[in-house]
């Protein structure tokens, strides 16, 4: 991957600071490129995430606190990244969070911030970099999705909602961007092991009475026929490969990356 070449100076990627998102600032970092990140944390664990990132090579890194669910923040973070950095070449939309329950059971306030956090959310990042990029006809936008973009799993209505709503998205814009140099795409990674994931092994455990591990086999198991997670730095290596220029032609695709779930 060393031998990628890309014309991004400036990445901005959402949920940066655990799992998923701090395994792409940190494929980015090691581009050179200025990276604009939110996500947890505390302060010194931010602070942690940031002197990690510019160990790794990033030119810049700025964190800039954001509530997800909200338009106003979304938009200011936006704004506030090209403030800093005057553009966006790269955009991550990684942000997400997982509530499971029977649809009849499921809470309204959690669908509401559900699809408030992984897919309004996306939206706006969108739409509010589209310009600049425009302006340089030239950018890349990766939407983490999930194989619940394509396919669906009981208890997770929203999640399962959010993603297929991601992957749609991800087809409107590359269609309304072909005729430019600017890409849209979802990686639909399978299970990871993140912080998100590993509270569904807790929650399998307590439910089973069985040892997190045991806990932990059965989950992938059940849909991964790898019978691995898939590991970070594949993500990572992936959505490097998206913002590169070789990948000028890849747009408007949902890329498994899942260890055989979808292919069943």
């Amino acid at each position: 991957m060393t031998s990628l070449k890309t014309q991004a100076k400036v990445a901005v990627i959402t949920g940066a600071t655990s799992g998923i998102g701090k395994a792409i600032a940190k494929a980015m970092a090691e581009k050179h490129l200025c990276l604009a990140i939110n996500g947890f944390g505390s302060e010194a664990e931010i602070a942690g995430v940031i002197k990690e990132l510019k160990e790794a090579g990033a030119k810049d890194v700025v964190h800039l606190p954001t509530d997800m669910s909200r338009t106003t923040e979304v938009e200011h973070f936006i704004e506030s990244a090209i403030e800093k950095f005057g553009g966006v070449d790269v955009l991550v939309n990684n942000a997400g969070i997982q509530h499971t329950a029977l649809v009849e059971d499921f809470p309204v306030d959690r669908w509401d911030q559900i699809i408030a956090i992984n897919l309004s959310a996306a939206f706006h990042t969108i739409r509010m970099s589209l310009p600049k990029m425009k302006a340089k006809n030239w950018g890349r936008i990766i939407n983490i999705a999930s194989v619940h973009g394509l396919v669906a799993s009981t208890h997770k209505a929203a999640y399962v909602a959010a993603k297929h709503g991601i992957v749609g998205l991800t087809k409107v814009v590359a269609l309304e961007c072909a005729d430019t140099g600017i890409t849209c795409n979802a990686v639909c990674p399978g299970w990871v092991e993140t912080p998100l994931v590993e509270k569904q092994v807790e929650a399998i455990a307590a439910a089973n009475d069985i040892t997190v591990d045991e806990a932990r086999h059965r989950l992938i198991s059940e849909k991964q026929p790898s019978n691995r997670f898939v590991s970070l730095e594949e993500l990572g290596a992936l959505c490097l490969y998206l913002a590169s220029d070789l990948a000028g032609s890849i747009t408007g695709s949902s890329m498994p990356i899942d260890g055989g779930w979808t292919a069943r």
